[in-house]
């Protein structure tokens, strides 16, 4: 649905995105990630035919983004960060100017405009006018707008941005429903709401990729940080004997009904993790301490994303082979 080769944007001398390529499936839910300044709305914009491209080549849905753009824009629904609404407009009157402007045919706009407002839930405000309306309804309301000519593609950037909790929760809902009928791409600080909602990511750090895959896959990029070990017992042996573990720097120790779980947290200092794993599980099976299950600890998505974008980390692309999952700011 999206083919991204070898794209470069400049605004001036400013690079803002550097040499990228990737690839959207039909079908798919792709969260795509990075921090401020990393060019992700650069990116959105040039994909929905806002912004021209330095140099590549982008197609959707097999239709070049420059020489073809009215066709490719057709197949687009884009959400911006800042959704531009007529405040003195009612919802419904809006979306179906929208739908107007969009091209969708006059005997098909009621219909259009119901089915928006009922996917984004906001078929309640029809009559209300949008100035009066919260944030939370507002990107309701912008997400109606890029759902009302029903194309195959939704650009989402930042949909949640600047609400409350509980308005994040409501409009986290409405995104994951829309995955069984459109290819979406979801620009988001809230990494909660890609594990919840994407089935693939994209990393991006100072205009390049940087990681792709699923989340589990993202995640597999930084080691374990530790071991979680579950023995017979208060775990007192076992406290004691991994406590003496030079690549171990702290032990949590949660106690239950006849047995503790103990988190092993390595040291910064660690490098071979598997062989330290495999001396402490020894040393607890020679001194008795009855062991009954060991695994890895995961790393978090948020760990992982700031160990790929921290200041100074290597711009370069570490691609992640995903058979399963992969469909195939400036």
């Amino acid at each position: 649905m999206i083919s991204v080769s070898h794209l470069t944007k400049r605004y001036g001398t400013h690079l803002a995105v550097d040499d990228l390529s990737f690839e959207v499936g039909k079908g798919e839910v792709v969260g795509f990630l990075g921090p401020n300044g990393a060019g992700k709305s650069t990116t959105l914009r040039v994909l929905a035919g806002f912004a021209g491209m330095t140099s590549g080549v982008v197609t959707i849905d097999g239709r070049d983004i420059e020489t073809d753009s009215f066709e490719a824009r057709k197949r687009i629904g884009y959400m911006p960060e800042a959704v531009p609404l007529y405040g003195e407009m009612r919802v419904g009157e809006y979306l179906a100017f929208r739908a107007e402007l969009k091209g969708v045919p006059r005997g098909r706009r009621r219909a259009r405009v119901a089915l928006a407002m009922e996917k984004s839930k906001v078929e309640d405000r029809e009559m209300t006018l949008i100035g009066n309306l919260s944030k939370g309804y507002k990107q309701r309301v912008g997400l109606a707008d890029a759902l009302v000519a029903d194309p195959p593609l939704l650009i989402l950037d930042e949909p949640t941005a600047g609400l409350d909790p509980n308005q994040i929760r409501e409009v986290r809902e409405v995104i994951k429903g829309l995955g069984s009928d459109h290819t979406v791409l979801l620009s988001t600080h809230i990494l909660s709401e890609v594990e919840s909602s994407c089935g693939r990511v994209l990393v991006i750090n100072r205009g390049r990729l940087v990681a792709e895959g699923s989340v589990a896959k993202i995640k597999s990029l930084q080691r374990s940080p530790g071991i979680e070990v579950r023995v017979r017992g208060d775990g007192a042996l076992a406290l004691a004997v991994i406590t003496k573990d030079a690549d171990v720097s702290r032990v949590d120790v949660e106690r239950g009904d006849g047995e503790a779980l103990l988190r092993c947290t390595w040291s910064k200092k660690s490098l071979d993790a598997p062989a330290a794993s495999e001396r402490i599980i020894a040393s607890l099976v020679g001194a008795g301490a009855g062991v009954r299950a060991v695994a890895a600890v995961s790393s978090s998505l948020e760990e992982v994303f700031a160990e790929l974008t921290r200041d100074g980390a290597a711009p370069e692309i570490r691609p992640i082979g995903d058979p399963e999952g992969a469909a195939e700011d400036a």
